[in-house]
């Protein structure tokens, strides 16, 4: 019997796909591997007695933003300084604790507000970028608001855009941190995909840490992005995390 073309078409489409997943795979695990020795080697010299980098994200796909758990007889300032330790790792990307309270990207400088983020806060006074339940895949009208804010953005082209993904308190914390991560670089990639160089964009995810002001933590309405569009002139340096409570 002959072969239908769309079929035939099909077939191979399947094929193409199983072999790049084939291959994409065991090539993000690989990469990652290394990541974890060298991130257990920083942790022990770093004095983080205790102390794992867990490198996958909510799926439990390879990372490279490792997530920290243990230590928690560690004082702050030594969480700080293996947070550091494990950022420095050529190759690893943000680093956060499990609990929420300390992030290592966290020292960069102070910045001050520029007018555009009167122009964005006013485009998600009333609307906000909305995400599939537990998932990182945004809604088709969060897509149209992202055009909008883009377009906000780009008068401000050359400052330092910073992307804050939020989570209501539903689930663990340390999936929530992961989430409002991956949440946070789906924004950052979908900004990119509008015309706003990468270089000024900061991905970061705090979970549920900063409920909206007068919500409950478990409110829906705390799934939430935020920007802050900043100079590019630094302030004042700050050389490390300043924790929040536990």
């Amino acid at each position: 019997m002959p072969i239908r073309p769309g079929l035939a078409i099909f077939a191979g489409a399947m094929l193409v796909a199983v072999a790049g997943y084939g291959v994409a795979g065991p090539t993000a695990t690989d990469f990652v591997a290394p990541l974890g020795s060298m991130a257990s080697k920083a942790i022990a010299e770093a004095g983080g007695t205790g102390v794992t980098a867990r490198f996958a994200g909510p799926a439990g796909s390879p990372s490279r933003h490792p997530v920290l758990t243990g230590g928690e007889n560690l004082d702050e300032t030594s969480r700080a300084r293996v947070a550091r330790a494990v950022a420095a790792v050529p190759g690893v990307g943000g680093v956060v604790w499990s609990d929420g309270t300390l992030r290592a990207e966290s020292d960069a400088p102070a910045y001050e507000p520029l007018h555009c983020q009167e122009d964005v806060d006013g485009l998600l006074r009333t609307r906000s970028v909305r995400f599939e339940e537990g998932s990182s895949a945004m809604l088709p009208a969060s897509r149209v608001l992202l055009d909008e804010v883009a377009a906000a953005l780009r008068p401000c082209l050359g400052s330092i855009i910073s992307i804050t993904g939020h989570t209501d308190a539903s689930g663990t914390e340390p999936g929530n941190i992961e989430l409002s991560m991956e949440r946070a670089r789906a924004v950052r990639e979908a900004l990119v995909s509008r015309g706003i160089p990468r270089d000024g964009l900061r991905a970061r995810g705090v979970g549920s840490s900063e409920p909206v002001e007068g919500l409950a933590p478990g409110d829906p309405a705390n799934r939430r992005i935020e920007f802050a569009v900043v100079r590019t002139e630094p302030l004042t340096p700050t050389p490390i995390d300043t924790p929040g409570a536990r």
